[in-house]
């Protein structure tokens, strides 16, 4: 069980993610903040594998989050969610000790994957990954409700019919080569597929 603890002074936003996050049993959230301050008083006495984080906050922000919670040598994962596509803001937060960054309007998938990454220690931060995940397409989302494929999802399956190894696919993807296993391994299942001949005769009657 991962243990979650998310700081947003947006309410709707916060109960959305939580929402979202309760959907898996693997995931626990301990709790929701308006601001920095209340999540880092609350880890005084309570303990979280990995917390989310939004950067404008009153009080105490997301930098401050990051600063206060690094001294500790309990300090949990701590994962961004921040609005600013700007590489100079990600550069600034892994500066400051973050372990992920996710933009807030990228694929509900990502955010699930990278907790999971970053609490297992796989997690690769790459500036291009984040753009990756928030970037819209009419084309993997009609796959997306047609087959329940996700957006990365998509993209594997598509690269799995070029003929690319996990490990080339983690490199084209920036991903690690566990998490690309474990995408292949739901692709499998939504599609109904047990090998990788079954998935490249799926992706061509896909037309991927």
């Amino acid at each position: 069980m991962i243990r979650i603890a998310i700081a947003d002074d947006h309410t709707l936003f916060a109960k959305g993610i939580e929402g979202l996050l309760e959907e898996h049993d693997d995931l626990l959230v301990m709790g929701l903040f308006p601001n920095g301050q209340e999540l880092v008083e609350f880890l005084e006495s309570n303990t979280a594998d990995v917390v989310l984080t939004d950067l404008n906050m009153p009080i105490l922000d997301g930098f401050g989050v990051l600063s206060t919670l690094k001294e500790r040598e309990d300090c949990p994962k701590i994962v961004v969610l921040s609005m600013y596509d700007e590489e100079k803001i990600y550069k600034e937060c892994l500066d400051k000790g973050a372990d992920g960054f996710i933009l807030k309007d990228a694929d509900p998938d990502e955010l699930v994957f990278t907790i999971r990454e970053v609490h297992e220690g796989r997690h690769v931060l790459n500036f291009e990954r984040v753009i990756e995940q928030a970037r819209p397409n009419a084309f993997f989302d009609s796959f997306r409700d047609k087959y329940r494929l996700s957006r990365r999802e998509v993209q594997i399956v598509s690269l799995v019919k070029e003929g690319h190894t996990n490990k080339e696919i983690a490199g084209l993807l920036g991903l690690s080569p566990s998490t690309v296993e474990t995408h292949r391994k739901n692709i499998h299942q939504k599609l109904g597929v047990n090998s990788r001949i079954e998935l490249v005769n799926k992706a061509y009657e896909m037309n991927l």
